[in-house]
């Protein structure tokens, strides 16, 4: 492999997108890296280092002729782009558009400029729970899960990654093919986890208790995003050495993040950081499911009046108290994969990041003076 290789990571100032930036400047082997990502954020550009230069490109992933041009000259393209799930806010339509057309923007793109290496970031949304919320506990890339997928922003990362399978193996014009495979990341914490900044706020307003809603019996898996993106690293510069091995494959994101319940790993980040944050008690699902059907009644007689704030609906707070995990080590097996940060280092860094981006946010407490 040549050392002028020129990669565009697709939403490259996002949480995921701009760990794999900082990753890709580092290797010496890349000349230059391209962020294309809506949102522009001028600081990505700072990760510019003596070998490889960083340049940050502001597009629309559902802007197809944007996109081409910021893909001239590129080799391999990292597709994390992607609109999530968040509050229930986001409408199917624009979730569609972006995580599935934006998806067969790239791989159009990419035939068009014979480009032959395609990383995309799917998720475990793709696979599961289902609507009959069956669970999968310590399953692996090759556990047989089947069903219709649950939620919205999982339909579509599914549908994406559909589309990015049937790609591999495309021939392109210039005599080469198309190689694709997928990084298919859980719940992903770490700097700029914005989840983990709200849950916090959550917690001190209801004096430092943290409550739950899953069962004691669950169980998910949680990953640290510098090892998240540096499996996409790997994944890319192994596509291109090995195409044979890692062409359609898909890979599950794993490190050494304690495989346990969730909430104790959701409680254990937040008070490492504060260490007044406690665990409260469960939630029992017959209360939010009351809630959830509270919310719906009072959105109904109140609309257009006034328009309640989202809440969690029946779908999501199904996912939450399913048990879905996994083990594995097929990225190690087939490109040497180990995770380039510690529990103990992720979890340090995490609690240096949120203790910063709250700092700000905390108001007086009622018995402090003001000057």
């Amino acid at each position: 492999m040549d050392r002028a290789r020129v990669y565009l990571v697709t939403g490259g100032c996002g949480f995921i997108g701009e760990k794999i930036v900082e990753l890709l400047s580092q290797e010496d082997y890349i000349k230059e890296v391209r962020a294309f990502d809506s949102v522009v954020r001028e600081e990505v550009e700072k990760f510019t280092t003596a070998t490889t230069h960083v340049t940050v490109m502001k597009g629309d992933i559902r802007d197809y002729n944007l996109l081409l041009a910021a893909m001239q000259g590129v080799h391999v393209v990292i597709h994390t782009a992607a609109v999530l799930e968040y509050r229930n806010t986001v409408p199917f339509s624009e979730m569609r558009a972006v995580n599935v057309g934006g998806t067969e923007n790239v791989l159009r793109a990419c035939c068009a400029l014979n480009i032959q290496y395609v990383v995309y970031t799917g998720s475990i949304a793709a696979v599961g729970p289902n609507t009959s919320c069956e669970p999968m506990f310590r399953g692996n890339e090759d556990t047989k899960y089947s069903g219709e997928v649950e939620l919205p922003y999982g339909k579509t990362k599914a549908m994406a990654e559909k589309l990015v399978f049937e790609a591999n193996g495309k021939k392109l014009s210039n005599g080469g093919k198309l190689r694709t495979c997928i990084i298919r990341p859980n719940t992903v914490y770490g700097e700029k986890a914005t989840f983990l900044q709200d849950l916090y706020l959550l917690a001190k307003a209801r004096n430092g208790v943290m409550d739950y809603l899953e069962p004691e019996n669950t169980e998910r898996n949680y990953t640290y995003v510098g090892n998240v993106a540096w499996m996409h690293v790997l994944a890319a510069k192994n596509l291109q050495l090995k195409p044979d091995l890692l062409a359609g494959q898909v890979y599950y994101s794993y490190d050494d993040t304690p495989t346990s319940k969730s909430f104790l790993i959701r409680h254990e980040l937040l008070s490492s950081m504060d260490p007044s944050v406690r665990l409260g008690s469960h939630i029992p699902y017959w209360k939010m499911w009351l809630m959830i059907q509270l919310h719906r009644i009072i959105k109904v007689i109140l609309y257009p009046f006034w328009k309640p704030p989202p809440f969690i609906d029946l779908p999501l707070l199904n996912t939450i108290v399913t048990t879905f995990s996994y083990e594995t080590d097929k990225a190690s097996r087939h490109f040497g994969y180990k995770p380039l940060f510690t529990w103990k280092e992720s979890k340090h860094r995490t609690a240096q990041w949120l203790k910063a981006a709250v700092g700000n946010l905390e108001l007086p407490q009622p018995h402090e003076k003001k000057n």
